[in-house]
């Protein structure tokens, strides 16, 4: 990394399209502090983006209507100035037939991946050679239900992450309890679904994210607010699960609570995870031959419903975003024990859902 290089925090949020939705902070890496340089309207409910920060773009969700007054989705694409934060739209199109709740982007950069938790779909869209939105490519619904009376009733995909090598996607469908595992047919433009890996019932499979070492995957469970550990194999494109810890407190019984975010600390020793109801942020450390997770803390997230957190690049700060009390808040991270310390600064923003920092 040049020194040049400053931290930026692209954020997406719930938003009227009048309104500003989709903002670029910096973050100072030694106070932990954020100072706004830009937002931008224009963008209904811009709740999840992506950055590719190659090539200073971020890619969001935003949602649409038929001509008939059906929720649709639409992706849409902008450019970050590097040197000042300022967002620009590019393009944007239409997407999958229902309204979108996450965005990926493929490791080649042919693709994103939107999913939709109302309809139940995960939808393959074109990314052109100059990094623009092109057209959708193709659609797949799910269908099956799971445990959870109300919950669960019916697919609600909820994210698509891609597996190290790129070769394999995970989605996540709570509302079925499944992680299907689709491959991407470049010479098609296809969705192929390869396998399925069903959780416990009653789980609600949200996120997932891999550990460094590409041998274990773990997913939050939104439903019954739990982390499940599997056993990843790269060469089948399978996942085995291995075991379950709840991310609430022994006896726990505040007010109900659903799981949101997941990610891993670069060296694999940390697992990180966000409770809305106990409003928290949970640290596990991780058994590195066997991946099981051990409690470490929890730690308050300074406001209610985490919705979304990240660590930045160096995993020395975790960014939280607190939907329901419009805040970014910032924590150290410490390298050696894991836990959390809550720097003093939070940083007003409407509704946030999505924080992604990046150097650029």
């Amino acid at each position: 990394m040049s020194e040049s290089k400053r931290l930026l925090v692209l954020v997406g949020s719930y938003a009227e399209a009048e309104n500003e939705g989709i903002y670029a902070y910096e973050l100072n890496e030694d106070t932990g502090s954020l100072s706004k340089l830009d937002g931008i309207a224009g963008v209904k409910n811009p709740t999840f983006v992506n950055v590719d920060a190659e090539g200073n773009k971020l890619y969001a969700i935003g949602e649409t209507a038929s001509a008939e007054g059906n929720k649709m989705s639409e992706a849409v694409a902008l450019s970050i100035d590097p040197s000042t934060g300022k967002l620009t739209l590019l393009n944007r199109n239409d997407s999958i037939s229902a309204p979108p709740c996450h965005i990926q982007r493929d490791p080649s950069g042919k693709y994103l991946i939107l999913s939709s938790y109302h309809g139940g779909l995960v939808g393959l869209q074109a990314l052109t050679d100059n990094g623009e939105v092109g057209a959708l490519l193709d659609e797949k619904k799910h269908e099956g239900q799971g445990a959870h009376p109300e919950r669960q009733d019916k697919p609600h995909v909820h994210s698509a992450f891609f597996s190290p090598d790129g070769k394999y996607m995970m989605v996540q469908d709570l509302g079925a309890d499944n992680i299907a595992i689709y491959s991407i047919d470049a010479d098609k433009n296809e969705l192929v679904l390869h396998s399925e890996t069903k959780t416990h019932p009653g789980a609600g499979p949200r996120h997932l994210a891999f550990h460094p070492n590409g041998e274990f995957a773990y997913v939050i469970n939104e439903v019954d607010s739990s982390i499940t550990s599997f056993k990843y194999d790269a060469a089948a494109g399978t996942l085995t699960e291995l075991s379950t810890v709840s991310t609430l407190p022994d006896g726990y019984d505040g007010k109900e609570n659903t799981t949101a975010e997941i990610t891993v600390s670069n060296d694999g020793r940390y697992v990180y995870g966000s409770n809305r109801g106990h409003d928290s942020i949970v640290v596990f450390a991780v058994d590195a031959d066997k991946g099981h997770l051990t409690l470490v803390e929890h730690v308050s997230a300074e406001g209610e419903h985490p919705r979304h957190f990240a660590l930045t690049p160096n995993g020395k700060l975790l960014i939280a975003a607190n939907r329901d009390t419009n805040n970014l808040v910032t924590f150290t991270v410490d390298q050696e024990s894991g836990r959390l310390k809550y720097t003093g600064h939070s940083t007003g923003v409407s509704k946030p859902v999505c924080v992604k920092p990046v150097y650029l």
